[in-house]
């Protein structure tokens, strides 16, 4: 492969400082080989193909997507929102419709649409396998995480045989840029014996491992009392219903493994401290939060613990969009009390950055070494200070301009 530069007004490096390069470039193959003034790598690489971008655009790392669930992306219209019980009792209630009109085809076009938006790698949460042929010929890097659940202490086997045959349907289809992973669907869902067998397989076989956790008030009430809204929910499936563990011994089954906490939302401050001691990731996901009313992430405490943060789209069974640029405006206009210039970069860093080290992805930043998966977005105007260039960025981007993976150009 031949070497390419890519010259543009800006390139965010999206590091651990957040540095802003103007009339930067990158020179790069299917790695990245170099990050700096377009003039200085012009001279250095004088036989490299230049690419040029139109202006006020911006060279930035392929975003990336950790928590999304393609299974569900028939559904418009047809879900409960407005109250988390409600929603999850309407998911039932469509479940076999809406899986039966999520072809093959329309996960591919979803995955397409996230592609056209900038999203080069994701973290797809496959509950039943339907997604799994989309998702292995996707152009994207896809972490694909087989979900298990089950709380009938009489079914475990038959749950967990069920997920390994998924898990291994996923190995056969392991790639460079396709990784079978695990995730634990949640604690009042998950028996305690099954969460841990599916743990310990991912702690053997090295793969990424993910959850939900502390979505709602209900869930808190339910482990916390054994009360509240999913009283009702829960025993109607099984009148002996009780919790199977507390919030604090669901986490201790992660100890072993740095592990993926999607929501969050309830959590207390020592569950976030035992998370931040696990090395763990939280996953935020504002729209779904949003609609199905279980409230506003605590960003100042995820940031005082120092846990790494993450954003993801859900799925469209709690949103109208799976565009990550779509997701943090949302959680621009979400989190009133935070600056907007500060909080634009936690959120750049969060698709980018932070999500790589979350997925064990050596991409998410543009520097030396890393995969070249690079997009390019265009603003509509000149910035009016470099400072205002992460916020502008997120108000104004819907599609990418240029899209490259692993140093090619897909879009």
């Amino acid at each position: 492969m031949k070497v390419k530069i890519l010259e543009a007004d800006f390139v965010l490096t999206c590091n651990e400082t957040f540095e802003i390069i103007q009339k930067g470039a990158v020179a790069f193959e299917e790695t990245i080989i170099e990050v700096g003034e377009s003039e200085q790598l012009k001279a250095k690489y004088p036989n490299a193909t230049h690419i040029f971008t139109p202006p006020h655009s911006v060279i930035m790392p392929g975003l990336i997507n950790v928590h999304v669930h393609l299974e569900f992306s028939a559904n418009a219209t047809m879900l409960h929102y407005g109250d988390f019980i409600p929603w999850l009792q309407s998911v039932i209630k469509h479940r076999e419709s809406l899986s039966q009109m999520a072809t093959t085809e329309l996960i591919a076009e979803k995955l397409q649409t996230m592609l056209r938006s900038g999203t080069t790698s994701l973290g797809a949460i496959s509950s039943f396998g339907a997604d799994l042929e989309a998702c292995s010929q996707a152009p994207q890097r896809v972490v694909f995480f087989n979900e298990v659940l089950g709380s009938n202490p009489g079914t475990v086997d038959a749950m967990y045989g069920d997920f390994l045959g998924r898990y291994h349907q996923s190995k056969d289809e392991a790639s460079s840029i396709f990784f079978p992973a695990i995730a634990i669907h949640s604690p009042y869902s998950t028996h305690p014996i099954l969460a841990k067998k599916a743990i310990e397989l991912a702690f053997s076989d090295h793969v990424n491992l993910s959850t939900h956790f502390m979505e709602s008030q209900a869930e808190r009430d339910w482990l916390d009392e054994g009360k509240g809204d999913f009283t009702q929910f829960l025993t109607a499936f099984n009148p002996y219903a009780k919790p199977m563990c507390s919030a604090e011994e669901f986490l201790t089954l992660f100890n072993s493994l740095p592990t993926l906490f999607t929501h969050s939302v309830h959590a207390s401050a020592q569950e976030y401290a035992t998370i931040a001691a696990q090395h763990g990731t939280l996953t935020h996901c504002p729209m779904s939060n949003r609609l199905l009313g279980v409230g506003a992430l605590d960003l100042e405490a995820v940031s005082k613990h120092a846990i790494n943060l993450t954003v993801g789209t859900d799925g469209l069974s709690s949103n109208i969009s799976l565009s990550l640029w779509d997701e943090l405006r949302a959680a621009l206009m979400m989190h009133t009390n935070s600056p907007l210039e500060a909080l634009s970069k936690t959120l750049l860093k969060a698709v980018t950055c932070n999500a790589s080290k979350a997925l064990n992805l050596p991409a998410g930043k543009l520097e030396k070494g890393l995969l070249s998966d690079i997009i390019v977005a265009t603003l509509p105007q000149e910035v009016d200070s470099i400072e205002q260039l992460p916020a502008q960025l997120i108000l104004h981007t819907h599609q990418t301009h240029l899209t490259f993976i692993n140093g090619e150009l897909v879009c």
